[in-house]
């Protein structure tokens, strides 16, 4: 087994436990129950960008247990949802049966979506949490940009990569991480619960993560064939990145107005060439 199959393999571990906790949503931070009601999952970040999707198709890539994929198909759209966790894909699907909404769960590596999905769509949805998984940020343009139809669209959404340089140590935001990360040398992570707010203790803690800069995102767009439409920063995040941020009434986590602000989140929409 290779380090890249090790660092998955660990990875795929913790996010097959984690689907349970999630799901649970004790703290109410994945509003579960309210989705399944009815209500929309995307936070006012994409709400506000993605624009009107209904008759489009969409791949949301790497879509964990499939709440924004239930959203998006209510607005209109025909999804297919790609998630390499097993758990995932099958509370997703369990989902999609509960509440009766039409979505396509696809279980598999999004750097294999090519051959996964064998389609081309409208426009690939890749949100909050997905890229610092994964250790080459050049293949996963790639595999995106193979699945987008020409003039189709990427929205995508993440952690500012800047921001991620930094941790909150003693009550202050200082930084702590390097700016890019080698593929064969990951941050190793044995953080023992999940980022809902959950005091479930984790069995399988170990994670590998990588550091992407804009830089690096941008030029593996282009290399893959997209043209930048535009890039979005903003002073919030949707999940609490820092021990200090706290929920607004919007759902989104932001800095105390007494601190320096720091850009929490990116989002970009580029066009297939």
């Amino acid at each position: 087994m290779s380090e890249a199959d090790i660092y998955f393999a660990a990875n795929q571990r913790s996010w097959d436990e984690r689907v349970a906790i999630h799901l649970a949503d004790q703290t109410g931070f994945y509003r579960v129950a309210e989705v399944l009601a009815g209500a929309d999952s995307l936070s006012p970040i994409e709400a506000a960008e993605i624009g009107d999707v209904c008759g489009l198709s969409i791949a949301h890539l790497q879509c964990h247990f499939g709440l924004d994929s239930l959203s998006l198909a209510r607005r209109g759209a025909d999804v297919t949802g790609l998630d390499f966790s097993a758990q995932a894909i099958a509370a997703a699907r369990d989902l999609a049966a509960k509440t009766g909404v039409a979505v396509t769960f696809v279980e598999g590596n999004v750097y294999d979506a090519r051959q996964l999905l064998n389609r081309d769509y409208d426009l690939a949805y890749v949100t909050w949490g997905t890229i610092g998984w994964l250790p080459d940020i050049a293949a996963w343009a790639a595999s995106v940009a193979s699945v987008v139809k020409p003039g189709g669209r990427l929205y995508f959404a993440d952690g500012h990569p800047t921001t991620y340089c930094f941790d909150e140590i003693d009550g202050v935001i200082q930084p702590r991480y390097g700016w890019r990360t080698s593929p064969d040398r990951p941050f190793v992570d044995d953080t023992a619960t999940t980022y809902n707010g959950s005091s479930t203790q984790l069995v399988h803690r170990r994670t590998y993560a990588w550091m992407h800069p804009i830089s690096d995102i941008i030029g593996a767009l282009r290399q893959a064939g997209f043209q930048l439409d535009w890039l979005h920063e903003h002073p919030a995040l949707v999940w609490p990145l820092f021990a200090s941020m706290t929920r607004s009434a919007d759902g989104l986590y932001r800095l105390p107005d007494h601190t320096p602000q720091l850009p929490l989140a990116i989002s970009l929409s580029a066009i297939k060439a």
